[in-house]
């Protein structure tokens, strides 16, 4: 059936139910029919316990159908659906629960929470499978990483319309953005469901009326085998995917027919140039990619032949937005000129839940900041320096770590590394890398020589690590994100 016209999720399972919805993390397939009956049932269970407009539910749930049903049953009655990470301690668990008010909690079998349903097989039971009543669209609410202090939930006002009258505005903007477009598509979920880009992405699928295929967890190996049985067509992955693809083995790679690819959208990230012109050497232009934050959504995207013209831009501001660079004063910067990030979009605002302070102190007027910093080039086009809090000021002059962290990764002998910046009392702060070694590299001080070599004509001399350390692993996130807060908060403990 032909689902270009057709509104979104709920239109198109009772348009054409035997169409194929979900192959789950141990192969069970579900229909779109099957998947909107579990759906209605749900949203069913939920207004049955008390659940109006406007309440909180949460999910600790891991990859896999419940998560699915979750976000689309919640997000027809009018509800807050709050994804938690379940690798979260028990007291970072219970700290968000009563932050955002949850009146029901989904979870787990091996995430359970003290007063969780298990499952979505109690909020079903004896539920009937017809749409609810008085249906109206709800959000999900992403609770920040709190590396800066306690998660906070990022909340935005529910518009007040059912779904079908706002899916095709979304729809659109990912369709501008990354190309999606309706049809007999197959999306691959690389990442945990309870980060935003990838739960976003397989709702974003179901909506443009493509099969969803789900991991339970990222191999590299096994993304590729999926991809080929599947004739996977587009996928949302980090740039570790990338590097840890990269280094499989020449046959492996070779052993897996990739041609089924046309859209692989990565963020979350910076990537390093070198390893996305190599992914893209092996897959064919089809990187898409975008950068934003929880808070901002997507606001600037670059499609793979712009990206080739101008090699580690992260893209112009996305249709709605607006962006400007401003320096410490708050004055807007001339392009080429480093600076803090702002954006400000048209599709709505966010505030902090019971945060008003916060959410103001990330304001300038109506203009948003990730954190950032960057530059515009004289054509719009933005280019990430880094974080402004992993910044490093040594002799007074400002020191990327990504910059760094990416020429390191070009060298074959590593499989990770964070660059990080120890206060001096010289030099205010020192350059050092802490490097993870590829498999079967003996870390010493001939690859300390060999790794400072390899800087030499990627990056200036006053760039180079002061000191190479090296660690048998690095902390990063399930979507792939270094937390250099952990790392430099871990090494100047070991001083």
């Amino acid at each position: 059936m032909d689902v270009s016209q057709l509104p979104g999720f709920y239109a198109i399972a009772a348009a054409d139910p035997g169409r194929l919805a979900v192959i789950d993390t141990d192969g069970t397939e579900t229909s779109y029919g099957e998947l909107l009956a579990r759906v209605n049932q749900v949203s069913h269970g939920l207004r049955a316990r008390g659940l109006r407009t406007g309440d909180v539910v949460a999910g600790v749930l891991p990859n896999g159908i419940d998560a699915i049903v979750m976000i689309m049953a919640t997000g027809q009655i009018g509800l807050y659906y709050v994804p938690i990470n379940w690798h979260l301690t028990a007291s970072e668990v219970a700290y968000i629960l009563a932050d955002c008010d949850a009146k029901v909690v989904v979870t787990g079998p091996e995430q359970a929470v003290p007063g969780g349903e298990i499952g979505t097989e109690g909020l079903a039971a004896g539920q009937p499978t017809d749409a609810p009543g008085e249906r109206t669209a709800g959000a999900v609410m992403w609770y920040t990483s709190g590396t800066t202090g306690f998660p906070k939930g990022v909340q935005r006002r529910l518009p007040g319309a059912e779904p079908e009258a706002i899916v095709p505005l979304y729809t659109w903007f990912v369709g501008e953005v990354v190309d999606l477009r309706p049809g007999a598509e197959v999306h691959l979920v690389t990442s945990p469901m309870y980060h935003s880009a990838p739960c976003a992405h397989a709702q974003f699928a179901l909506h443009l009326g493509h099969t969803v295929v789900i991991t339970p967890r990222f191999d590299p190996e096994n993304i590729l085998e999926l991809i080929e049985r599947h004739r996977v067509s587009n996928a949302m992955m980090v740039p570790t995917m990338f590097h840890r693809m990269l280094r499989l083995p020449e046959e492996v790679r070779g052993r897996y027919d990739v041609s089924s690819l046309r859209q692989v959208i990565h963020t979350a990230a910076a990537c390093p140039v070198a390893v996305k012109r190599q992914i893209m050497d092996w897959w064919g232009p089809v990187l898409y990619e975008y950068y934003g934050s929880t808070e901002s959504t997507i606001a600037f995207s670059v499609k793979p032949h712009d990206w080739l013209a101008r090699p580690g831009t992260v893209g112009r501001p996305a249709p709605t937005f607006e962006a400007k660079i401003v320096d410490e004063a708050g004055m807007e910067l001339p392009p080429g000129e480093p600076g803090l990030i702002y954006v400000k979009s048209g599709l709505g605002t966010f505030e902090y839940r019971k945060d008003p302070a916060k959410t103001a102190a990330s304001m300038l007027g109506e203009w948003y900041s990730p954190g950032d910093i960057g530059f515009l080039d004289k054509d719009g086009y933005l280019f990430l320096c880094d974080r402004r809090t992993d910044l490093i000021v040594s002799g007074g002059v400002n020191i990327y770590p990504a910059e760094i962290e990416a020429a390191l990764l070009e060298h074959p002998a590593v499989a990770d590394v964070a660059v990080i910046g120890v206060p001096d009392d010289e030099w205010g702060h020192n350059v050092v890398a802490l490097v993870q070694p590829a498999k079967g590299v003996s870390p010493g001080p001939g690859l300390t020589a060999e790794l400072l070599e390899h800087c030499g004509p990627r990056i200036a001399r006053f760039k180079h690590p002061k000191v190479i350390e090296y660690r048998s692993e690095l902390p990063r996130t399930p979507t792939g994100k270094l937390s250099r807060s952990k790392v430099r908060e871990a090494y100047l403990s070991e001083l």
